[in-house]
């Protein structure tokens, strides 16, 4: 059994599909919520993974969410320690920057389900080697990152090159949303905030094909889920190992 610490950004981006598989796996889950806590600066004493999960601020914003950087300095001790990391959209760009890469808006936002690709480390790789040629995946994003240093790009799209990447072997991050089920991408097209961005970003009539998408993609994309996710949790220890974090001075 694994301890694992959650940062949360909002309430309306939790852990979706994953908090099923975690807690089928009886692995304990310990938010910090940086939403209503803003200055909670937590420890990764005592936990064997991190999750950084999405929202709606950006890399740049530091000055007005300085748990940002709070967030940084963690991953960078996560990494050093050796402790499986996850990133999912905002979580991703944060690895990214904390390792030096270039985060930036992109020329267009990707809300929706747009077609992804493996490469070929991708398709070697544990969690994605199920990935088929091309698989509709859910997006809600309208920044990107550059390849960190040393990083190894696994997925990979026309529009958005750096989809999923890895670092080292048990630090990865994706952009997009895997953990989207139905019901959470329902109560995202329903917040006015998202709405004013499809406004945007969209012609009229991004709802009803958004949501048509989703029903036609969604069983798919949670079978994906299941085996990319599980791929993850296979690296954590099992019910019945030990394991102490050891904790160093950075």
């Amino acid at each position: 059994m694994a301890r694992i610490l959650v940062f949360q950004h909002v309430p309306y981006e939790p852990l979706g599909a994953l908090d099923p598989l975690i807690r089928g796996r009886r692995h304990r889950i310990k938010y910090v919520n940086f939403g209503r806590e803003p200055l909670a600066e937590p420890s990764l004493q005592g936990y064997q993974a991190l999750i950084i999960l999405g929202g709606p601020m950006n890399i740049g914003q530091e000055a007005l969410f300085p748990h940002l950087d709070i967030e940084k300095k963690l991953i960078l001790q996560a990494i050093e320690a050796d402790i499986p990391v996850l990133g999912i959209c905002l979580g991703a760009q944060l690895i990214a920057s904390a390792l030096g890469a270039n985060v930036h808006p992109m020329t267009n936002a990707e809300i929706g389900w747009y077609p992804l690709h493996a490469t070929n480390q991708g398709s070697a790789d544990p969690l994605f080697r199920e990935f088929g040629e091309s698989e509709p995946i859910f997006q809600w994003h309208a920044y990107t990152f550059d390849l960190p240093v040393g990083a190894t790009r696994l997925i990979t799209s026309e529009n958005c090159p750096n989809q999923a990447f890895k670092v080292g072997s048990n630090v990865y991050g994706f952009q997009f949303h895997l953990e989207a089920d139905l019901a959470l991408i329902q109560r995202w097209l329903k917040l006015p905030l998202h709405q004013r961005e499809l406004e945007a970003a969209h012609q009229e009539g991004a709802f009803d094909k958004i949501w048509r998408q989703s029903e036609i993609n969604i069983l798919r994309s949670l079978e994906l889920s299941r085996q990319v996710f599980g791929g993850f949790l296979d690296l954590l220890p099992g019910v019945n190992e030990q394991y102490q974090f050891s904790h160093r001075q950075f």
